[in-house]
């Protein structure tokens, strides 16, 4: 699911109940056609989607400005940086 909020620079991502890779898979795919500045939301509840998505960024050279986990869900912040 997509939901874009009230500011128009960050999408959200709803990967919940996906497995690896998928949610990683699904944020490749919107973040491609995002502007650089940009700001991708995930949530995930993969247990291996901190791992990912550090991995991710780190190879793709976009920010992981912020990784949340409270009860099993996760929140990735990304920033589009090309």
């Amino acid at each position: 699911m997509i939901v874009k909020t009230e500011v128009a620079e960050e999408r959200v991502l709803d990967a919940t109940g996906l497995k690896c890779p998928l949610p990683v898979l699904r944020a490749r795919r919107l973040l491609k056609d995002m502007a650089a500045g940009e700001r991708l939301v995930v949530r995930a509840t993969d247990p291996a989607a901190p791992k990912d998505f550090d991995a991710f960024c780190a190879m793709t050279g976009d920010v992981l400005e912020a990784s949340d986990a409270e009860g099993g869900l996760f929140i990735f912040r990304i920033r589009k940086t090309r």
